[in-house]
């Protein structure tokens, strides 16, 4: 029974399948960028993982100019 929750638990968190209809002439575009991918299933792993990295990028930019450093900040000293 734990067993059953924890794969449960595990399954509904990692993989979610769900159908989704996709606009066909972008696929193809998609597929001449990535000669490597075979399946749509890879295709859209990968876009989502792009999408992700570029946002997380972008709210790292957002931050500049906004984070103010101590005037004896040294960071290559390594602190515990």
């Amino acid at each position: 029974m734990v067993y059953y929750i924890v794969y449960r638990e595990v399954y509904r968190r990692f993989s979610m399948r769900t159908n989704v209809v996709l606009n066909d002439e972008l696929v193809d575009e998609a597929f001449k960028y990535v000669p490597t991918i075979s399946t749509k299933r890879e295709l859209i792993e990968i876009a989502l993982r792009e999408y992700v990295d570029t946002r997380k990028r972008r709210n790292i930019k957002e931050l500049r100019g906004k984070i103010q450093f101590r005037d004896d900040y040294n960071y290559k000293v390594m602190r515990k």
